[in-house]
């Protein structure tokens, strides 16, 4: 049997805290913990699973919480702070100690230091970081810590931002930019092995790419874009991506995949709800340079060369994106998604939040 807590979050006043059985394919609702206003994106701290931040996605200025996850799954609030800007939409937690705040309605973020000794609580002068767009729109929509950067794709700009901290806790500045094809609405993104998998929500595609030279290196053509929709569709549909995830290898599943979540806004939609796309991607070296072949990882970090046609170079690297599935879920709008525990087998469920 497989058993597990699941805490979401949501455009309502509190978290609701479920119980997963895999043996009776219960989900239970046990508790639901109030909140502030629209705690629409939770995350826990990836030290300590006893604490969780909270995003109030609220105007004209949203908050950043933090609670206790008491034994029993409910929540003990203990500080709330300003986030600097109009409804944040996403944190998470820097390996540095701060919790990040997406202002989706300001063009700008906030990247809040915690105490040194106690990550629950927030330190109160941590600067808000401003995007240049020069009045143009930005909407800020995630952050993701890599190799010393934070990146931020910017929905409205068709930028993915480059900071680096400044010199103290809690203070950030903007130093360099990956540029989006316009119009394209960069909305999440996801690394593995130094590639980069950008979730564009306006046009519902897929790309992957090798991460520039920072701070502002030589953008190269993508190795992979490929669209997510559902190949069948037959109605007047509006489709507008959410949410990437890429799974960790196990024993049980070595190969990494990665889901990608449709929402269909209408106005007709299918029977059957939104979409997970499920998708593999597969790289290897050109050698010698005017040859191109495709290969298959069999480990995380191994490729396995094997003839086939490619679809582009960059440099010395070939990709390709292959789709595996496409699950329909019988929900509408999925925002976010998440892998069950690996150590108790749960990551042969996936959690997704609609």
């Amino acid at each position: 049997m497989v058993s597990f807590t699941i805490l979401a979050g949501g455009f309502s006043t509190f978290v609701a805290t479920y119980v997963f059985n895999s043996d009776t394919s219960s989900l239970t609702l046990t508790k639901q913990t109030t909140t502030g206003e629209n705690p629409s994106w939770i995350a826990s701290h990836p030290q300590n699973s006893s604490i969780l931040y909270a995003v109030n996605e609220i105007q004209p200025v949203g908050n950043l919480q933090s609670f206790i996850v008491e034994t029993d799954g409910g929540l003990t609030l203990v500080d709330t702070v300003s986030t600097g800007g109009s409804g944040p939409t996403f944190t998470n937690v820097l390996s540095t100690g701060e919790v990040t705040a997406m202002n989706f309605g300001s063009p700008n973020c906030a990247l809040i230091a915690t105490l040194p000794d106690d990550p629950l609580r927030f330190q109160r002068d941590s600067l808000v970081v401003n995007f240049p767009v020069n009045g143009g729109p930005s909407n800020p929509h995630m952050s993701l810590e890599h190799d010393g950067e934070v990146l931020v794709p910017d929905l409205g700009a068709d930028k993915i931002w480059r900071l680096v901290n400044d010199g103290a806790p809690g203070k950030f500045r903007v130093h360099g930019q990956i540029d989006v094809a316009p119009g394209n609405g960069p909305r999440h993104i996801a690394i593995r092995d130094n590639i980069l998998f950008t979730l564009n929500e306006k046009t519902s595609t897929l790309t992957a790419q090798q991460i520039p030279a920072s701070p502002n290196g030589t953008t190269f053509p993508l190795l992979a874009n490929v669209s997510i929709v559902p190949s069948d569709v037959n109605f007047k549909g509006s489709f507008f991506a959410a949410e990437i995830l890429i799974s960790e290898p196990s024993e049980r599943f070595p190969d990494p995949l990665i889901y990608v979540s449709n929402r269909n806004l209408g106005p007709e939609f299918d029977p059957r709800g939104d979409t997970i796309a499920i998708f593999e991607f597969k790289s290897s070296p050109v050698t010698p340079p005017t040859t191109t072949t495709i290969g298959r990882r069999f480990h995380s970090r191994q490729w396995q060369a094997r003839d086939e046609g490619c679809c582009s170079t960059v440099n010395s690297i070939t990709g390709s994106l292959t789709l595996q599935s496409q699950v329909f879920t019988g929900l509408k709008q999925i925002r976010s998604m998440t892998l069950g525990p690996v150590a108790d087998g749960g990551d042969e469920f996936l959690v997704a939040g609609a």
